[in-house]
């Protein structure tokens, strides 16, 4: 059943934070591993700090659109405990694609680390020095990524058993490739 799809603005931006947010995971994670060499760990804490500034601007520009543009009607023959679970879902993604990179900022800045891109545009940082600050917000980012991890993991297994098993067009209204779109 060929249903609604998405317009391309709205997939970009998807497929754009897609692949952010799936190659910053890994990195956020290889990271804080001990052993590592210190060179490589630098550059994977400034791509990921870095990476987070960009995901939080996409993630506002993305709410923004969506207030703005809200998304296709799910097919009709879709159970309603799906549609719920998708609903959460997307809402605990939206949650933590915000609580993630301004945990992340708040770690960072009330540890008195640098971020270099806002630093090279002269923007001040907004949190003052602040270890107590500092080691809560390193919690909430860090319960945050496993959360996140999780429900990324849902939401991928998810849309492949729409792909393959359903066939109900769920899938291709979000695939780069659909057919169809409105919004």
């Amino acid at each position: 059943m060929p249903t609604t799809g998405y317009n391309f603005a709205a997939r970009t931006i998807h497929w754009t934070m897609a692949i952010l947010i799936l190659s910053t995971i890994p990195v956020g994670f290889l990271m804080v591993q001990s052993g590592l060499e210190r060179t490589l760990q630098n550059a994977l804490f400034i791509y990921h700090k870095n990476l987070g500034v960009l995901l939080l601007l996409l993630v506002v520009l993305r709410i923004g659109y969506r207030l703005w543009n809200p998304p296709p009607p799910l097919p009709e023959d879709l159970p309603q405990w799906q549609a719920r679970a998708a609903g959460l879902s997307h809402l605990g993604l939206y949650v933590l694609m915000v609580v993630m990179p301004v945990a992340g900022y708040v770690r960072v800045r009330a540890g008195d680390f640098p971020i270099e891109t806002l630093d090279a545009m002269g923007v001040p940082a907004l949190v003052p020095p602040s270890d107590a600050v500092a080691d809560i917000a390193k919690l909430v980012h860090e319960y945050a990524a496993y959360a996140l991890t999780a429900l990324v993991i849902v939401h991928i297994s998810a849309a492949l058993y729409h792909a393959a098993i359903r066939r109900d067009g769920v899938f291709s209204r979000m695939w780069p490739a659909g057919r169809r779109q409105s919004r």
